[in-house]
């Protein structure tokens, strides 16, 4: 029985040939197992691209009013407050609600307010890292209200 002499030249190649395999790993990880899914925030992100520019106006016109949005958080849930400039019958939008880890509790509300204010119950979120986007319009006019909160 022959024995096999380790050299400093097969040294290199194993070493190569055990990076290449551990880099090889972690593609095969990254595009077939749906552990690690990899999604889009947004599946038309080209045509959010092009609105951009919109939803700048947006956040403009609701950074000038006197009071913008206010989110609290409540034993019954989260509190939306919305600013007394305007009639709650004159707001109509919608409120968006995105979470990062977990594109699959991603929801949306009608906004539907009594006194200024609408109530998201405590069992349409779960605890973590919430961003919530809240577009509406009164008298004719477009806001967009856009926050990250911990719930």
């Amino acid at each position: 029985m022959k024995k096999i002499k380790f050299t400093w030249p097969m040294g290199i190649v194993l070493a190569l040939a055990s990076f290449m395999i551990f880099i090889l790993s972690f593609v095969y990880k990254a595009t077939f197992v749906h552990k690690y899914d990899h999604h889009l925030v947004s599946e038309h992100y080209y045509l959010d691209e092009l609105n951009y520019q919109q939803e700048i106006d947006k956040l403009n016109n609701a950074s000038n009013l006197k009071q913008n949005v206010i989110i609290e958080h409540t034993n019954n849930g989260l509190l939306i407050k919305f600013t007394d400039e305007f009639k709650d019958k004159e707001i109509k939008g919608t409120i968006y609600f995105q979470r990062f880890s977990n594109y699959k509790l991603d929801f949306q509300l009608p906004i539907k307010l009594i006194n200024n204010d609408i109530l998201i119950g405590k069992d349409k979120l779960i605890d973590g890292i919430w961003n919530i986007k809240i577009d509406w319009t009164a008298n004719n006019k477009a806001f967009l209200f856009k926050e990250k909160i911990m719930y």
